[in-house]
């Protein structure tokens, strides 16, 4: 794995699973104390939640976040501990996955990254109470044909938007549950190949998480962000963050904007970027990577197997 070409990937919601994390805990010490500090930060055991579930309560946004941070973030330090002098030439997080990329950038640390995303889950959560949203899968149409059945679905008081760019032919589209309704009528009407509800109370990345905003606004600008040593790529610019003001508007543009994952991938490629390693809970990263660019080389970093394979 050369440094130079390669950019580490950190996962958001939708990659969490029941014992994620456990075995690398169970394994690494250094894991373990990830966990730990993670458990006595938060006041309860995110730990348990992490590894025994119950799976209702793991998929709560208000614990979701939080889990997959510091899943990835474990992953990272066992890494670190193993191959002290590699770093990826350029990281990037999908959705609440940025807060684990500046993490491993070294321009957030660990509990304050934990405080904001267990801040931003609650509260998304308490937007998605006030304002009733949902959100879909839509497979098989192009991003451009979207926005304009998003565009013609809306009306003032009702919007839906693409949320998610996640890759060619996968987008995920969000906002007020009619509008919404709409707009998946007429992506079955176009000819879309598959359109698939979201089993989600909230509206991520859509103009509903607007209750939301000035809170996290608030934050976010008091977190102790600092300049990233290693480049981060934002979701919402989807090009490199330079600086904690930079930072703190992408994170803050965020809860309404779109994750250009798409873009993300395709800047990292055109920079020379030919491996991709997906650092945490699952392999969902990888795979969009792969429908973008399958000559790519893919790694998946978060359980003992893992990092036997790339110890190989």
């Amino acid at each position: 794995m050369e440094s130079t070409r390669t950019a580490f990937l950190f996962p958001g919601q939708g990659s969490q699973e029941i014992g994620m994390g456990q075995l690398l805990a169970q394994e690494y010490p250094t894991a373990g104390e990830i966990y730990k500090e993670a458990d006595e930060s938060l006041s309860f055991e995110i730990s348990r939640l992490s590894w025994d579930g119950p799976e209702g309560e793991l998929n709560d946004t208000i614990n979701t976040q939080p889990a997959l941070l510091v899943h990835s973030v474990a992953a990272l330090r066992v890494f670190k501990e193993m191959w002290p002098n590699s770093e990826p030439a350029f990281v990037a997080g999908h959705s609440m996955g940025e807060f684990s990329a500046l993490v491993a950038a070294g321009a957030l640390s660990f509990q304050d990254a934990l405080a904001l995303v267990r801040r931003r889950g609650e509260l998304m959560k308490s937007a998605g109470e006030s304002s009733p949203g949902g959100m879909a899968a839509i497979l098989g149409l192009d991003i451009l044909t979207l926005d304009e059945i998003c565009a013609q679905a809306s009306t003032t008081d009702q919007i839906v938007q693409v949320a998610n760019d996640n890759c060619p032919g996968q987008v995920v589209i969000s906002g007020e549950k009619t509008a919404l309704e709409r707009a998946m009528a007429a992506a079955n009407e176009v000819g879309a190949r598959k359109v698939v509800p979201l089993a989600v109370s909230i509206a991520a990345h859509s103009p509903l998480m607007t209750h939301a905003q000035e809170d996290f606004n608030q934050a976010v600008a008091t977190a102790p962000i600092a300049a990233p040593k290693t480049p981060i790529i934002g979701n919402v610019s989807a090009k490199p963050l330079t600086t904690p003001e930079e930072i703190r508007a992408d994170l803050q543009a965020q809860l309404t904007e779109r994750v250009r994952w798409t873009e993300t991938i395709q800047f990292l490629l055109d920079q020379g970027v030919d491996t991709f390693v997906d650092v945490g809970s699952g392999n969902v990263l990888t795979g969009l990577v792969k429908r973008i660019n399958r000559k790519t080389r893919r790694l998946s970093l978060g359980t003992p197997e893992d990092f036997a394979k790339i110890g190989e």
